[in-house]
Protein backbone atom coordinates (compact mmCIF):
# COMPACT_ATOMS: atom_id res chain seq x y z
CA UNK A 1 0.00 0.00 0.00
CA UNK A 2 2.72 2.49 -0.26
CA UNK A 3 0.47 4.65 -3.12
CA UNK A 4 -1.84 5.50 0.18
CA UNK A 5 1.48 5.98 2.37
CA UNK A 6 2.65 8.59 -0.65
CA UNK A 7 -1.01 10.16 -0.53
CA UNK A 8 -0.79 10.01 3.68
CA UNK A 9 2.17 11.98 3.34
CA UNK A 10 0.18 15.31 2.28
CA UNK A 11 -1.89 15.14 5.72
CA UNK A 12 -0.56 16.13 8.08
CA UNK A 13 -2.18 16.86 10.35
CA UNK A 14 -3.68 15.57 13.48
CA UNK A 15 -6.59 14.05 16.56
CA UNK A 16 -7.66 13.57 20.78
CA UNK A 17 -9.35 15.08 23.22
CA UNK A 18 -11.67 17.86 22.87
CA UNK A 19 -9.62 20.78 24.06
CA UNK A 20 -10.30 22.76 27.22
CA UNK A 21 -11.61 26.31 26.11
CA UNK A 22 -9.12 28.51 25.08
CA UNK A 23 -9.38 32.43 24.54
CA UNK A 24 -8.31 34.16 20.79
CA UNK A 25 -4.79 35.46 22.16
CA UNK A 26 -3.10 31.67 22.16
CA UNK A 27 0.31 32.93 22.33
CA UNK A 28 0.16 34.81 25.20
CA UNK A 29 -2.83 36.13 27.53
CA UNK A 30 -0.68 37.96 29.95
CA UNK A 31 1.78 41.19 28.86
CA UNK A 32 5.33 40.39 27.23
CA UNK A 33 7.89 39.55 30.46
CA UNK A 34 10.18 42.50 30.76
CA UNK A 35 13.07 40.03 30.43
CA UNK A 36 11.39 39.30 27.47
CA UNK A 37 14.25 40.69 23.79
CA UNK A 38 12.32 42.45 21.27
CA UNK A 39 12.28 39.49 18.64
CA UNK A 40 10.26 37.22 21.80
CA UNK A 41 8.10 40.24 22.18
CA UNK A 42 7.23 40.62 18.00
CA UNK A 43 7.45 37.26 17.76
CA UNK A 44 4.32 36.77 20.27
CA UNK A 45 2.42 39.42 18.53
CA UNK A 46 2.57 38.07 15.17
CA UNK A 47 1.48 34.62 16.49
CA UNK A 48 -1.77 36.45 18.78
CA UNK A 49 -2.44 38.06 14.59
CA UNK A 50 -2.13 34.48 13.31
CA UNK A 51 -4.16 32.71 15.46
CA UNK A 52 -7.17 35.80 15.53
CA UNK A 53 -6.64 35.78 11.46
CA UNK A 54 -7.21 31.98 11.88
CA UNK A 55 -10.53 32.26 13.79
CA UNK A 56 -10.03 33.10 17.38
CA UNK A 57 -11.62 31.27 19.54
CA UNK A 58 -12.99 29.34 16.88
CA UNK A 59 -9.72 27.86 15.22
CA UNK A 60 -8.49 27.70 19.20
CA UNK A 61 -11.62 25.32 19.95
CA UNK A 62 -12.54 22.87 17.36
CA UNK A 63 -13.15 19.71 18.05
CA UNK A 64 -13.48 18.54 15.03
CA UNK A 65 -12.40 18.62 11.18
CA UNK A 66 -13.87 16.79 8.37
CA UNK A 67 -12.69 16.94 4.88
CA UNK A 68 -13.07 16.07 1.32
CA UNK A 69 -11.22 16.06 -1.47
CA UNK A 70 -8.26 14.99 -4.13
CA UNK A 71 -4.52 14.35 -3.27
CA UNK A 72 -1.83 13.74 -5.34
CA UNK A 73 1.27 12.20 -5.08
CA UNK A 74 4.71 13.20 -6.87
CA UNK A 75 8.01 12.10 -8.23
CA UNK A 76 10.44 14.87 -8.47
CA UNK A 77 7.53 17.43 -8.83
CA UNK A 78 5.68 15.20 -11.45
CA UNK A 79 2.47 14.13 -10.81
CA UNK A 80 2.05 10.14 -10.72
CA UNK A 81 -1.35 10.14 -12.15
CA UNK A 82 -5.04 11.94 -11.94
CA UNK A 83 -5.38 11.99 -7.76
CA UNK A 84 -7.14 10.00 -5.46
CA UNK A 85 -10.20 10.99 -4.27
CA UNK A 86 -10.29 10.71 -0.03
CA UNK A 87 -11.74 11.79 2.85
CA UNK A 88 -10.72 12.81 6.39
CA UNK A 89 -11.76 12.66 9.95
CA UNK A 90 -9.97 14.12 12.54
CA UNK A 91 -10.28 14.48 16.29
CA UNK A 92 -8.17 16.96 17.87
CA UNK A 93 -5.18 15.81 18.92
CA UNK A 94 -4.47 12.55 18.53
CA UNK A 95 -6.93 10.42 16.45
CA UNK A 96 -6.81 10.80 12.26
CA UNK A 97 -8.77 8.89 9.53
CA UNK A 98 -8.00 9.31 6.25
CA UNK A 99 -10.06 7.08 3.19
CA UNK A 100 -8.76 6.87 -0.15
CA UNK A 101 -10.83 5.59 -3.01
CA UNK A 102 -8.85 4.02 -5.51
CA UNK A 103 -11.40 2.62 -8.13
CA UNK A 104 -10.41 4.86 -11.38
CA UNK A 105 -12.73 7.25 -13.37
CA UNK A 106 -14.97 8.06 -10.03
CA UNK A 107 -16.89 11.07 -11.11
CA UNK A 108 -19.10 13.44 -8.71
CA UNK A 109 -17.05 12.65 -5.52
CA UNK A 110 -20.79 13.34 -2.86
CA UNK A 111 -22.13 10.31 -4.70
CA UNK A 112 -19.81 7.77 -3.85
CA UNK A 113 -20.12 5.50 -0.62
CA UNK A 114 -17.36 4.01 1.54
CA UNK A 115 -16.66 1.58 1.28
CA UNK A 116 -16.80 2.10 -2.56
CA UNK A 117 -18.95 -0.47 -4.14
CA UNK A 118 -16.68 -2.59 -6.93
CA UNK A 119 -18.53 -2.90 -10.28
CA UNK A 120 -20.57 -6.17 -10.84
CA UNK A 121 -18.61 -9.11 -12.51
CA UNK A 122 -15.29 -6.98 -11.53
CA UNK A 123 -13.81 -8.59 -8.07
CA UNK A 124 -15.77 -9.15 -4.67
CA UNK A 125 -12.49 -6.85 -3.20
CA UNK A 126 -13.67 -3.69 -1.96
CA UNK A 127 -11.09 -0.82 -3.96
CA UNK A 128 -10.87 1.82 -1.02
CA UNK A 129 -8.32 1.80 1.74
CA UNK A 130 -8.47 3.25 5.46
CA UNK A 131 -5.41 4.42 6.84
CA UNK A 132 -5.91 4.89 11.13
CA UNK A 133 -3.84 6.52 13.59
CA UNK A 134 -5.23 6.90 17.33
CA UNK A 135 -2.30 7.61 19.84
CA UNK A 136 0.76 6.58 19.06
CA UNK A 137 -0.55 3.53 16.79
CA UNK A 138 -1.16 3.36 13.22
CA UNK A 139 -3.40 1.13 11.56
CA UNK A 140 -3.74 -0.30 7.87
CA UNK A 141 -7.36 -0.64 6.75
CA UNK A 142 -8.41 -2.60 3.39
CA UNK A 143 -9.97 -5.27 2.00
CA UNK A 144 -7.35 -7.58 3.31
CA UNK A 145 -8.41 -7.05 6.92
CA UNK A 146 -6.73 -4.47 9.46
CA UNK A 147 -2.95 -3.95 9.79
CA UNK A 148 -0.45 -2.77 11.93
CA UNK A 149 0.89 0.28 9.57
CA UNK A 150 4.73 0.08 9.06
CA UNK A 151 6.85 1.54 11.88
CA UNK A 152 8.27 3.79 9.38
CA UNK A 153 5.35 5.09 7.86
CA UNK A 154 4.22 5.44 11.87
CA UNK A 155 7.22 7.38 12.76
CA UNK A 156 6.87 9.66 10.10
CA UNK A 157 3.40 10.25 10.90
CA UNK A 158 4.09 10.87 14.15
CA UNK A 159 7.03 13.73 13.66
CA UNK A 160 5.11 15.71 11.05
CA UNK A 161 1.68 15.43 13.63
CA UNK A 162 3.75 16.78 16.57
CA UNK A 163 4.50 19.86 14.64
CA UNK A 164 0.83 20.01 12.32
CA UNK A 165 -0.07 23.88 12.65
CA UNK A 166 -2.52 22.60 15.32
CA UNK A 167 0.33 21.30 17.76
CA UNK A 168 2.08 24.54 17.11
CA UNK A 169 -0.62 27.00 17.88
CA UNK A 170 -2.91 24.99 20.48
CA UNK A 171 -0.42 23.15 22.39
CA UNK A 172 3.48 23.87 22.21
CA UNK A 173 3.34 27.71 22.35
CA UNK A 174 1.53 27.26 25.83
CA UNK A 175 4.41 24.66 27.34
CA UNK A 176 7.12 25.44 29.41
CA UNK A 177 10.44 26.25 28.41
CA UNK A 178 8.96 26.98 24.47
CA UNK A 179 11.29 30.21 22.89
CA UNK A 180 9.67 32.34 20.03
CA UNK A 181 12.30 34.23 17.80
CA UNK A 182 11.38 36.90 15.38
CA UNK A 183 13.80 35.46 12.12
CA UNK A 184 12.67 38.98 9.85
CA UNK A 185 10.90 38.73 6.62
CA UNK A 186 10.93 36.49 3.76
CA UNK A 187 8.87 34.82 0.74
CA UNK A 188 6.55 32.34 1.75
CA UNK A 189 4.53 30.53 -1.13
CA UNK A 190 4.95 33.07 -3.49
CA UNK A 191 4.01 35.96 -0.89
CA UNK A 192 6.07 38.37 1.67
CA UNK A 193 5.64 37.09 4.90
CA UNK A 194 6.99 37.15 8.75
CA UNK A 195 9.34 34.15 9.85
CA UNK A 196 8.42 33.10 13.44
CA UNK A 197 10.41 30.34 15.09
CA UNK A 198 8.95 28.22 17.80
CA UNK A 199 10.87 26.13 19.56
CA UNK A 200 9.92 23.87 22.38
CA UNK A 201 11.87 22.13 25.50
CA UNK A 202 12.28 19.49 23.68
CA UNK A 203 14.70 20.94 20.69
CA UNK A 204 11.85 20.88 18.77
CA UNK A 205 11.49 23.61 16.22
CA UNK A 206 9.12 24.44 13.72
CA UNK A 207 9.09 28.27 11.47
CA UNK A 208 5.75 29.84 10.22
CA UNK A 209 5.80 31.93 6.98
CA UNK A 210 2.96 34.57 8.12
CA UNK A 211 1.44 36.68 5.69
CA UNK A 212 2.38 40.49 6.17
CA UNK A 213 -1.04 41.84 4.86
CA UNK A 214 -3.48 39.02 6.31
CA UNK A 215 -1.05 37.73 9.17
CA UNK A 216 -2.70 34.25 7.22
CA UNK A 217 -0.12 31.45 7.31
CA UNK A 218 1.78 30.93 4.22
CA UNK A 219 4.24 28.26 5.03
CA UNK A 220 5.55 25.59 7.64
CA UNK A 221 9.30 24.39 7.68
CA UNK A 222 10.50 22.37 10.05
CA UNK A 223 14.40 20.14 10.27
CA UNK A 224 14.95 16.56 11.45
CA UNK A 225 18.11 14.23 11.35
CA UNK A 226 17.70 11.03 10.19
CA UNK A 227 18.77 8.42 13.02
CA UNK A 228 19.96 5.97 10.14
CA UNK A 229 22.34 8.32 7.64
CA UNK A 230 22.72 10.94 10.13
CA UNK A 231 21.50 13.40 7.11
CA UNK A 232 18.76 16.40 7.99
CA UNK A 233 15.58 16.52 6.15
CA UNK A 234 13.44 19.69 5.30
CA UNK A 235 9.98 19.29 5.30
CA UNK A 236 7.66 21.93 4.40
CA UNK A 237 4.15 22.54 3.87
CA UNK A 238 2.05 25.44 1.81
CA UNK A 239 -1.24 26.74 2.40
CA UNK A 240 -3.19 28.61 -0.29
CA UNK A 241 -6.14 29.17 -1.24
CA UNK A 242 -8.07 30.23 2.40
CA UNK A 243 -11.99 30.24 2.70
CA UNK A 244 -14.07 31.14 5.79
CA UNK A 245 -15.82 28.14 7.34
CA UNK A 246 -18.03 28.37 10.20
CA UNK A 247 -15.52 31.55 11.44
CA UNK A 248 -12.42 29.45 10.73
CA UNK A 249 -9.98 30.46 7.64
CA UNK A 250 -9.11 26.72 6.19
CA UNK A 251 -6.83 26.58 3.55
CA UNK A 252 -8.07 24.45 0.67
CA UNK A 253 -4.82 23.56 -0.81
CA UNK A 254 -2.21 22.08 0.59
CA UNK A 255 1.44 21.46 -0.81
CA UNK A 256 4.27 19.50 0.85
CA UNK A 257 8.01 19.58 0.35
CA UNK A 258 10.18 17.29 0.90
CA UNK A 259 14.02 18.30 1.29
CA UNK A 260 12.87 20.66 -1.31
CA UNK A 261 11.09 18.36 -3.87
CA UNK A 262 7.32 18.97 -4.42
CA UNK A 263 5.91 15.30 -3.04
CA UNK A 264 2.45 16.02 -2.67
CA UNK A 265 -0.74 18.59 -3.21
CA UNK A 266 -4.14 18.05 -1.48
CA UNK A 267 -6.97 20.14 -2.73
CA UNK A 268 -10.31 20.22 -0.84
CA UNK A 269 -13.64 20.49 -1.87
CA UNK A 270 -15.87 20.83 1.29
CA UNK A 271 -14.59 20.89 5.32
CA UNK A 272 -16.86 20.84 8.05
CA UNK A 273 -15.85 21.50 11.57
CA UNK A 274 -17.00 19.92 15.15
CA UNK A 275 -19.24 16.85 13.55
CA UNK A 276 -19.98 14.35 16.09
CA UNK A 277 -17.40 11.42 14.97
CA UNK A 278 -18.04 8.32 16.40
CA UNK A 279 -15.32 6.33 18.42
CA UNK A 280 -15.03 3.57 16.08
CA UNK A 281 -14.32 5.59 13.41
CA UNK A 282 -10.54 5.61 14.95
CA UNK A 283 -10.87 2.66 16.64
CA UNK A 284 -8.78 -0.80 14.77
CA UNK A 285 -8.02 -4.22 15.64
CA UNK A 286 -5.22 -5.69 13.81
CA UNK A 287 -2.25 -8.33 13.54
CA UNK A 288 1.05 -7.67 12.52
CA UNK A 289 1.91 -6.97 9.00
CA UNK A 290 2.74 -9.77 7.30
CA UNK A 291 6.28 -10.38 6.68
CA UNK A 292 7.74 -11.88 3.01
CA UNK A 293 9.74 -15.20 3.54
CA UNK A 294 12.12 -15.90 1.11
CA UNK A 295 11.88 -19.62 -0.30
Amino acid sequence: MRFAFAILLSLATASAQTPAPASPSAATNKPAAKSEDQSTVKARALLDKAIEALGGSAYLNYSTRSEEGRSYSLYHSQSRGPGTIYRRFYRYADKDRVEFALEKGIGVYDLIPFPIPVPEGKSNKKTDVALIHNGDKGYEVSFKGTEQEDAKDTTDYLRRRARSMEWVLRKWIHEPGVALFYDGTALGNANLADKVTITNSRNESVTLFLDTTTHLPTKKSFAWRDATDKYQNVEEEAYDNYKPVQGIMTPYTLSRYYNGDLVSERFLSKVKYNDELADSLFEAKSHPRKQLIAN
